[in-house]
C-alpha cells in the first residue's frame, strides 16, 4: 500500500509532456539567441568597446531569457511558489526592455546607421511595433496565469520575437538583401509553429492563442511596413539620423563597396 501511495504521489509530481515541451522550447530558443550573438562576437563583428547604453541592453534582454527559463524549469520542478514569485519579477522587467529597447534601436540608428543590411525606416518602425508587440503580449500572458493554456503559449509566441536577432546574426544577412528584415520576422515563427504541430499529436487540436499570438506578429509588421514606407516615416527616420553618423549612409539596405 505505501509503495502505490509513493508511486501515485511521484506521478503526480513528474511533469507532463506539455510542460516539458515547454521547457525544451525556452532552452531552444534561448540557444538560439547565445549562440547568435556570441557567433557575432567570435568572428569580430561586435565588441565590447561600446556606449553603455549598449551593455545595459544586454544585461537586461539576457536577463529577461534567464528570468524565462527559470520560469520554465521552477515549473517543470513543481515549484509553483518561485514560479509565482518569478512572475511579479516580470511585471517590472518588461517595461524595462521596452525602454531600453528604444534607446538601444535609436542609438543605433544615430551611431552607425544599423545595420547595412536592413532599410533604417524599416528598423526604426518595424524595432520599435515589434518591441511593443512583445511587452504587450508578456503583459496578457501575466494576466491570463490562471489560465495555463494561453499563459504559455503568448509567452512562448513573444519570446520567439526575441530570437529574431539571434537569427539574424546566424543567418547571411546580406545575401539576403532586399528581404532580409521579413526574413528576420518570419524564421522566427518557428518556434510558435511547431508549438501548433505539437499541439495537434498531442491533444488532435490547435489552441487558439497561437493563431491570436502569429496573427499579432504578422499584422503588426504589416502595420509597420505601411508606416515605415509612407512619406510620414521616411522623413521621421530622416530626423531621427539627421545630423548623425547613422545619416552617412543610404536609407536603403545597401553592400558596402568591397564587402
Amino acid at each position: 500500500m505505501a509503495t502505490m501511495t509513493d508511486s501515485a504521489a511521484a506521478a503526480r509530481k513528474a511533469p507532463d509532456r506539455e510542460i516539458l515541451f515547454f521547457r525544451n522550447m525556452a532552452v531552444a530558443m534561448a540557444i538560439t539567441i547565445v549562440a547568435g550573438f556570441s557567433l557575432n562576437l567570435a568572428m569580430g563583428r561586435s565588441t565590447f568597446a561600446v556606449p553603455l547604453v549598449y551593455h545595459l541592453h544586454a544585461f537586461v534582454f539576457f536577463g529577461w531569457v534567464a528570468l524565462y527559463l527559470a520560469q520554465n524549469f521552477s515549473i517543470t520542478a513543481r515549484n509553483i511558489q518561485l514560479h509565482k514569485t518569478l512572475g511579479l519579477l516580470a511585471y517590472g522587467w518588461v517595461p524595462l526592455m521596452v525602454v531600453l529597447g528604444f534607446a538601444i534601436i535609436l542609438t543605433s540608428l544615430r551611431r552607425t546607421g544599423s545595420p547595412f543590411f536592413f532599410d533604417q525606416n524599416e528598423f526604426l518602425f518595424s524595432n520599435l511595433l515589434q518591441l511593443v508587440l512583445f511587452g504587450a503580449m508578456v503583459t496578457t500572458a501575466l494576466r491570463q496565469r490562471r489560465h495555463r493554456g494561453w499563459h504559455r503559449r503568448l509567452m512562448l509566441t513573444a519570446m520567439s520575437i526575441l530570437t529574431g536577432p539571434g537569427f539574424g546574426r546566424l543567418l547571411p544577412m546580406p545575401l539576403l538583401i532586399p528581404h532580409a528584415w521579413h526574413l528576420a520576422v518570419a524564421v522566427p515563427l518557428v518556434f510558435p509553429v511547431i508549438g501548433m504541430i505539437a499541439d495537434k499529436r498531442r491533444s488532435g487540436r490547435v489552441h487558439p492563442a497561437w493563431f491570436w499570438g502569429v496573427g499579432a506578429i504578422i499584422v503588426t509588421q504589416i502595420v509597420a511596413d505601411m508606416l515605415a514606407y509612407s512619406a510620414w516615416g521616411i522623413g521621421i527616420t530622416q530626423q531621427v539620423v539627421e545630423g548623425t553618423p547613422g545619416a552617412m549612409r543610404p536609407m536603403q539596405a545597401f553592400l558596402p563597396p568591397g564587402f
